[in-house]
């Protein structure tokens, strides 16, 4: 892991503000609203050629006794227990508050790390309205507006001089597989990454739509580095109000399939297969990622017999018959049934989505169908299918030269696809068949 810089602190202090713009994209959610953070959100961020993870955390309100300010409480404790500098947001706008002396008692109760006092939101500067907040204890200040970039490199200056003095600083790899975990509302998303992680990474509640933000954990499996993203529930389009957070929650999630190497679906059985579940399948599918269907709380099918995953596999082939290719696993997150199935399928999958077949063998294939099957006339001329070569992997992409492209028939297209199903194990993974007319090539 690289060095790690926790940034703690009450309710709507701009600590989101300052990661977006300290990790060069706008991973948290930024929103006037108090408490829209209430995981860890990791980023990678650099200065003068040093790197390290900051961890944005949700506001401490030690006044909120409900579950939800539990959990944000035991997060921010976490990302503490992991950092190895701890920066501590106030508003300086606003001004020193009890909540601010609550959190600084807290601290001070719970850490001897590297403690940072960061007075934010200072637009014009106005290094007098930080001295009331040296009451707090805290020796090291610095004055910042993150919103106009000022007074940043001060802080970071500091951040890798403390991190320079323990000796920490590593940059990471790149090259790790990212899994982006999608779904409906409480589908048991955060909880299967939890189980991955073998800690409480994530906020898991009861409460649908707990996890707002794409929160990127890593964790190794097989020797091999991996990235799990989980993302908001997506919701029913009619349930999601334009402007609201959960707007931008959605957007994450979409980003978050885009950037994926592979994507778990995961569906409530315990509710059957909606609308919904077909719906976030599909916008996978459209964007040609891997994926696994994840069938979670199997343990609370109550009268399961030998015959029940067959009749839940046909009525998965019935709603998702356009993308056939799927690979269903039922599991209980809860109970761990199975759950170690989940990456050993990742892993097929993924060396499906790269697989490459040779020329030979793909135009065999071809040939195979097409002595089966005569490929479709239009206008009195039949369609010649001359050759087929692999062009790509991730997915797999096939080219098939043809006399005239036009001709080619949407049901024609769909059999060959099939056929080369058949004779190869592409299961996980879309495949794509692009026809060209021979002459193109020639050109």
């Amino acid at each position: 892991m690289k060095s790690l810089v926790a940034v703690v602190g009450r309710p709507n202090v701009g600590k989101s503000t300052f990661f977006n713009r300290i990790c060069g994209r706008r991973i948290s959610i930024v929103d006037d609203i108090a408490g829209v953070t209430r995981d860890r959100i990791y980023g990678d961020a650099e200065w003068t050629g040093k790197y390290f993870t900051l961890v944005d955390t949700g506001g401490i309100d030690f006044q909120n006794r409900g579950e939800i300010g539990k959990n944000i409480l035991a997060q921010a404790q976490i990302a503490i227990d992991l950092a190895q500098v701890i920066l501590f947001f106030v508003d300086g706008k606003e001004g020193l508050t009890n909540a601010d002396r609550e959190v600084a008692d807290y601290l001070m109760k719970h850490t001897k790390k590297d403690v940072l006092l960061v007075v934010n939101k200072l637009d014009n500067f106005e290094i007098e309205k930080t001295f009331d907040f040296y009451e707090l204890g805290i020796k090291r200040v610095f004055p910042i507006s993150s919103e106009q970039g000022k007074g940043l490199g001060e802080l970071l200056d500091e951040i890798i001089c403390c991190l320079k003095n323990k000796n920490l600083l590593k940059e990471e790899p790149t090259d790790a597989v990212k899994i982006a975990i999608v779904g409906k509302p409480n589908a048991g998303k955060s909880s299967l990454v939890n189980k991955f992680l073998g800690e409480e990474r994530l906020v898991v509640s009861t409460i649908a739509g707990t996890t707002r933000d794409a929160i990127d954990s890593e964790f190794k499996y097989n020797g091999k580095d991996y990235i799990l993203i989980d993302t908001a529930g997506l919701r029913k389009k009619n349930a999601i109000e334009s402007g609201t957070i959960e707007k931008y929650s959605v957007l994450r999630t979409i980003e978050a399939i885009k950037r994926a190497d592979i994507v778990l679906v995961m569906i409530d059985v315990a509710d059957g297969i909606t609308e919904q579940d077909v719906k976030v399948a599909g916008f996978v599918h459209e964007q040609n990622k891997p994926s696994l269907i994840i069938l979670n709380k199997w343990d609370l099918i109550e009268e399961k017999d030998d015959k029940t995953i067959n009749k839940y596999t046909d009525d998965l082939k019935e709603d998702l018959k356009f993308m056939d290719y799927f690979v269903p696993l039922f599991v209980s997150v809860k109970s761990g049934q199975r759950i170690q199935k989940i990456m050993e399928n990742v892993e097929r999958v993924l060396e499906n989505a790269h697989k490459r077949i040779t020329t030979g063998q793909l135009n065999e294939i071809v040939q195979g169908a097409i002595s089966m099957k005569q490929p479709p006339s239009k206008n009195g001329q039949r369609l010649k299918i001359f050759y087929a070569t692999q062009a790509g992997v991730m997915p797999p992409t096939f080219v098939i030269f043809v006399n005239e492209k036009d001709n080619m028939h949407f049901s024609y297209l769909r059999y060959l696809e099939n056929t080369i199903r058949k004779a190869v194990d592409f299961s996980g993974t879309p495949i794509n068949i692009v026809i060209k007319n021979r002459s193109d090539k020639e050109e």
